[in-house]
């Protein structure tokens, strides 16, 4: 555990080092919370006190804003060789991958309490749902976790970050756009397992209040395949290379 922690600070003190994720926390702030109170969303128009305008940007800042976050994170340490140097010390592949996640997510955890002023402000507006708004966050974050895992496995297969910025995205794009397009042309079997594969299905279920083992084993499982494929990719580097 030692070793995943000290990974986890070294990826988030480079971060925060060279003002990155200073960028990138605003921008995410920034964009959700224009699309949340200014533009799209009429949140105070709707009625009742809710954060799910909120829940519903971040769906897709997020889908941005995590992939530019992982895309050096093994991709330029394979380009300048330091991901070499991490390994000569004793450490392992799933170590080093899950130091560089729990780094990702634990800015992610941070940009999401930063945001805990939208939550304050709503609630002031009238009465609101305090567990759909804490299951709305829970899913925030097992989104953002399969996100992270998407991420770090594209960047283990190259050492080019826009590439791995760009299979990112398209890798992303299949769980948060085509399968559910596929869904909704099939029926029956193929289009459950469509339905199923989908993020919205899941997210938008928990984003909502309704908390479903279903779905908390569906992002879980996700987060653990990419991860999984993520160490496989960066144990196979000296084949490659």
């Amino acid at each position: 555990m030692e070793p995943i922690l000290v990974i986890a600070k070294r990826e988030l003190k480079a971060f925060f080092d060279s003002l990155a994720a200073y960028i990138l926390i605003s921008v995410f702030l920034g964009l959700s919370g224009f699309f949340t109170w200014l533009f799209g969303s009429d949140i105070f128009f709707v009625g009742q006190a809710t954060l799910q305008p909120f829940f519903s940007v971040a769906y897709w800042t997020l889908f941005f804003f995590i992939p530019a976050i992982t895309m050096k994170m093994i991709a330029e340490e394979k380009r300048s060789g330091t991901i070499e140097l991490l390994l000569t010390k004793p450490v392992n592949d799933w170590q080093v991958v899950l130091g560089k996640f729990t780094a990702a997510l634990t800015l992610i955890l941070i940009a999401l309490v930063l945001t805990l002023p939208y939550y304050i402000t709503v609630w002031a507006l009238g009465p609101i749902d305090h567990g759909a708004v804490w299951s709305g966050y829970l899913g925030t974050i097992l989104i953002s976790s399969v996100y992270i895992a998407i991420g770090l496995y594209a960047s283990s297969v190259t050492n080019n970050q826009i590439v791995a910025f760009l299979l990112s995205l398209f890798i992303g794009v299949f769980f948060l756009i085509i399968f559910d397009v596929l869904a909704s042309n099939f029926t029956g079997f193929l289009g459950e397992l469509f339905s199923y594969l989908s993020i919205s299905t899941h997210y938008e279920s928990i984003s909502r209040g309704v908390i479903d083992s279903k779905d908390i084993i569906y992002f879980l499982s996700l987060t653990f395949l990419g991860l999984f494929l993520a160490e496989i990719s960066l144990s196979k580097r000296n084949i490659v290379e």
